[in-house]
């Protein structure tokens, strides 16, 4: 019996690293990824689905950051929040997978 796919939610300022880290995400089948800018889209998200993981991407703005943080913290409060500077694909797996073991 298959499990279901880890749920990992991306936010990112940049449209295309958006891009590319949910493209890395969707190479691992057990993963699955949903992407979003800061914003209402963002927000919208933490409070109807429900996510393993929160990977907040470089560029959000402090304000946004602090806001997101805290509605992560009331909707979705079992998901660990990884802070994601790039790096590469190696270091946003390591930083994944450490994340999940470490919940």
């Amino acid at each position: 019996m298959k499990s279901e796919p880890i749920q990992i939610l991306v936010i990112c300022r940049h449209q295309e690293i958006l891009q590319t880290i949910l493209r890395l995400i969707r190479n691992k089948p057990e993963w699955e990824g949903t992407g979003t800018q800061p914003g209402e889209e963002a927000f919208s998200q933490i409070q109807s689905k429900k996510f393993d993981l929160v990977l907040l991407g470089a560029g959000i703005h402090p304000n946004e950051d602090q806001q997101l943080r805290q509605s992560l913290a009331e909707h979705q409060p079992e998901a660990p929040i990884v802070q994601h500077y790039g790096g590469g694909s190696g270091l946003l797996y390591a930083e994944i997978y450490q994340a999940l073991n470490n919940r």
